[in-house]
């Protein structure tokens, strides 16, 4: 099964991404099948290939749930955005005990 993730490149302390297609449990890091875009975590910029990312997503492949964020913020899809980190909320009878 294909993913379309995040690839990290750039130095420490300066990172940046790109958005490629690889097998779903491939290495980060390894090699990939298509470069899709870049994002920049720092700058908040983005260039993504839309019609790329639809080709490849009408083939199968499923997108991180941070791409999947990337996407609809920049309206190449319109889905609504998945939680990535959910926030703990403890119960009142636990934090009362």
């Amino acid at each position: 099964m294909l993913a379309i993730k995040l690839k990290r490149i750039g130095k420490k302390g300066q990172p940046s991404y790109r958005i490629v297609i690889q097998p779903k449990r491939s290495k980060v890091q390894g090699r990939y099948i298509e470069d899709l875009g870049w994002y920049d975590p720092v700058t908040k910029k983005t260039k993504i290939l839309g019609e790329r990312v639809l080709h490849w997503m009408k083939q199968g492949a499923q997108p991180t749930a941070t791409v999947h964020n990337l996407l609809v913020r920049e309206k190449i899809i319109s889905l609504p955005k998945i939680p990535v980190h959910k926030k703990f909320v403890a119960k009142k009878e636990e934090a009362a005990v």
